[in-house]
C-alpha cells in the first residue's frame, strides 16, 4: 500500500518517535509503514487520519 504518511510527517516537522508517540505505537512501527514494509490496522489508519486531519484516502493508496 502506498502512502504519503512521510512526507506529511515531514510537513509537520515530526520525528518518527513524535508521531509515533502520538499514535501509541513503536517508532519502528511508524517506520515500517513509511517503508512500505508494514500495512496498519484498520483502526490505526484511521487514527493516523485523525492525527493529521485528513480522509484516509489521503493519506493511503491501495496499489492495483
Amino acid at each position: 500500500m502506498k502512502n504519503r504518511l512521510r512526507v506529511l510527517r515531514a510537513e509537520k516537522g515530526w520525528s518518527q518517535a513524535e508521531l509515533a508517540e502520538q499514535l501509541n505505537i513503536a517508532r519502528q512501527s511508524v517506520n515500517a509503514i513509511e517503508n512500505g514494509k508494514a500495512d496498519p490496522s484498520l483502526p490505526l489508519g484511521m487514527r493516523i487520519a485523525r492525527v493529521f486531519g485528513l480522509p484516509v484516502e489521503a493519506i493511503f493508496e491501495d496499489e492495483v
